[in-house]
């Protein structure tokens, strides 16, 4: 969760100022010369941002400041330590936008915000025209047409909407949507217009040599969530394959539930279909009014296990934020330990025995002058941890280094606090590094390899205006970080080198194949993909071992009706699910799949084999079923595991779910949930009483 992206509490105006009036009556304002700006894309100006006390006095509170993302870039984002910033802005994009700045405090439910308005007019528009339109038309057949209006500062616009037509209606004509209905052979001229700016084709319509359409697909037993490739061939009356023809493909069907009511499903344009409930699915290739059809039964996709509680170590003072579970080393390694933080409480870190899963003992806690630990770590060898620290009384935040390696005495080794004023949201271990989410603008790279002396090696911050990143994942030497609007940005640290040890992981990733090149010195861009939401919030790889495909999993975070309910202990409402994107084609990555809880929000993930296993916030621990290939809705598919609700009548919140982080470790899953602690959770058949000892 990053926090920093929620807007102002609560805002006075006062003859131009913008004065912010904080919780439990906190009397710091800002002060923003001038208050407002009228830019033209591509215009800088200057603004002077104040953060005062209440007797007009510097406020020797630092503070952060943000544009908005790709439209709106800052510099610098962080003021002075007495409270002053001259910054600079430029802006790229046309709209109404905000210079915003919140100051840095240990409790973020009393930070004080401001903003300051900025507007930026739409360019004229100079340009309409057709988008890769086909070169074949032939007479019955519908065709979809796309448009790119070009305005003058060459942004694509959105928000236009262009009218097609047709010079003569009786050949051929448009509907408001772009689909073209061909009538008769001719010729016809086609134009794209908005207001005065158009463009225009002159398409020749022929005779439509299709006679008879074939549709194939191989023939199985198919479930709810199994994806069906359909294959359709138009035909001459010779039999002769008109490989240029438009074929549509869609669908009917009936399910065989209640009343027999419609079923649901999804059908691309290439004949890839998956059904959402069980029924009956008729499916219809058509082209220049010939029509061929198959009939298939989907069933039930019956994976269904009871999650049975195991162990529950239940905190009820602080609220619980990430966790990490571990096997021992040295006299330790036959135990299994486990690590979780803790939210606006004290900077605590709790350690555990795991090893009896129905017995989860603290054995130690460590402190750190922070509010917030969010995030825990321990390396692949089970000696090193680290600990994130936001809301620190000195303002050094960063990260605190452990030795972890006896966990009933865990040992404070270092901290690395250098440029992490704003606070570590979130961090990762890999290969003595430890990669530091930095004031959500970057990660850092710091190197460990004496733990006792860490120092930054290097760095991955994007360039575009208004960027900020909430986590990073590593996995086989490449970065897979969530940078809110930016989305995915996948980058190569080090990826593994060709050897015969490794040889399979590289072949099966395509990522993999063309890694080498970057490392912790030199982080480097591999992939990326926008998200247009701005709720790109965690990212997971995934390698599916039934198909060969490499998927990055991308969740949101959204909390669309505020965290203010969280301030007076009460459950919290988020949003949000999971993007499964296909990076076969690194370079061109293709969503594929989603994955969402209806009223609920997804938070943090893992994959282990061909299984997700997420914490839904409000939703609680989630099970789901991603094995072959993935297409559509897969909540609606039935590929849900199991699910479990962690409200605990004794939680921080009562009976309150808010789960945090899961993790499969050995033959349990463990996860965290910020009201009621630390969770055991095994998967039994619902037939099985005891289905564990």
């Amino acid at each position: 969760m990053y926090w920093y992206r929620l807007i102002l509490i609560y805002t006075v105006y006062f003859l131009g100022d913008i004065r912010i009036q904080a919780e439990e009556n906190d009397s710091l304002y800002f002060l923003f010369e001038p208050d407002s700006l009228n830019l033209a894309i591509g215009d800088s100006a200057n603004v002077k941002i104040t953060l005062f006390s209440e007797d007009g006095s510097l406020s020797n509170n630092q503070f952060l400041m943000t544009g908005e993302w790709g439209s709106v870039e800052v510099k610098p984002w962080i003021s002075n330590q007495q409270g002053l910033a001259n910054v600079q802005l430029k802006v790229f994009k046309p709209g109404s936008f905000k210079l915003s700045a919140s100051s840095i405090t240990s409790d973020r439910f009393k930070r004080v915000r401001g903003s300051m308005p900025i507007t930026v007019p739409f360019p004229p528009i100079v340009r309409t025209e057709f988008i890769e339109p086909p070169t074949t038309f032939y007479e019955g057949t519908t065709i979809k047409f796309n448009a790119r209006i070009l305005d003058q500062a060459g942004i694509s616009r959105q928000d236009v909407i262009p009218k097609f037509e047709s010079s003569n209606p009786d050949i051929a004509n448009f509907d408001e949507f772009g689909h073209l209905t061909i009538h008769q052979r001719g010729r016809v001229q086609l134009t794209v217009s908005v207001n005065d700016i158009s463009s225009s084709a002159e398409i020749r319509i022929a005779r439509n040599p299709v006679r008879k359409v074939e549709l194939s697909m191989e023939e199985g037993n198919y479930r709810t969530g199994d994806v069906i490739s359909f294959k359709a061939k138009a035909l001459t009356p010779s039999g002769r394959t008109v490989e240029n023809a438009p074929i549509i493909f869609s669908f009917s069907g009936k399910a065989v539930y209640g009343i027999g009511l419609p079923a649901s499903g999804q059908i691309t344009p290439q004949g890839k279909f998956v059904a959402e409930n069980p029924g009956d699915y008729t499916i219809f290739a058509t082209s220049g009014g010939h029509t061929a059809s198959k009939t298939v039964r989907i069933t039930q996709r019956k994976i269904q296990k009871r999650a049975k509680l195991v162990g529950h170590g239940l905190i009820t003072d602080v609220f619980t934020s990430d966790l990490w579970v571990w096997q021992g080393v040295g006299e330790f390694q036959d135990r299994d330990f486990a690590v979780t933080g803790t939210w606006e409480a004290n900077g605590e870190a709790y350690f555990w025995e795991v090893t009896d899963p129905s017995n989860l003992m603290i054995i130690d806690t460590v402190t750190v002058d922070a509010r917030t630990v969010n995030d825990v770590k321990v390396s692949a060898d089970g000696r090193i941890g680290v600990l994130t620290r936001e809301g620190a009384s000195t303002r050094k935040n960063g990260v605190v280094i452990l030795d972890v390696s006896n966990p009933y005495d865990v040992k404070i080794l270092s901290e690395f606090n250098d440029g992490l004023t704003g606070g570590v949201h979130n961090a990762f271990i890999y290969d003595n590094h430890v990669y530091a989410v930095n004031n959500g603008r970057k990660y850092d790279i710091i190197n460990i390899s004496d733990p006792a002396n860490p120092w930054r090696v290097g760095s991955y911050e994007l360039n575009t205006p208004g960027h900020s990143i909430h986590d990073v994942w590593i996995e086989n030497g490449i970065a897979y970080s969530s940078n809110w609007n930016d989305g995915v940005h996948v980058v190569d640290i080090g990826g593994l080198n060709f050897s015969e040890q490794n040889r399979h992981t590289i072949m099966k990733n395509p990522v993999l194949q063309v890694a080498g090149k970057g490392s912790p010195r030199n982080p480097t861009l591999m992939s990326s993909k926008i998200d247009t939401t701005g709720r790109n919030h965690a990212a997971f790889p995934f390698l599916s071992e039934s198909t060969g495909d490499f998927y990055v999993i991308a969740g949101d975070e959204d909390f669309p009706f505020g965290l203010g309910e969280i301030e007076n202990m009460e459950p919290a409402n988020p949003r949000g699910g999971y993007h499964f994107l296909n990076m076969n084609d690194h370079i061109n990555p293709v969503e594929e799949a989603i994955y969402q809880v209806p009223e609920a929000g997804s938070h943090n993930l893992w994959v282990k084999g061909d299984t997700l296993y997420t914490a839904f916030y409000q939703g609680g621990l989630r099970v789901v079923d991603i094995s072959g290939e993935l297409l559509g809705d897969l909540y609606k598919q039935g590929r849900e595991i199991a699910f479990y609700l962690s409200n605990h009548k004794n939680g921080r919140m009562s009976n309150a779910t808010m789960a945090w982080g899961p993790q499969p470790y050995k033959n349990h899953i463990f996860f965290s949930d910020m009201n009621s602690g630390l969770y055991a959770i095994k998967l039994v058949e619902y037939d099985d009483d005891d289905g564990d000892e």
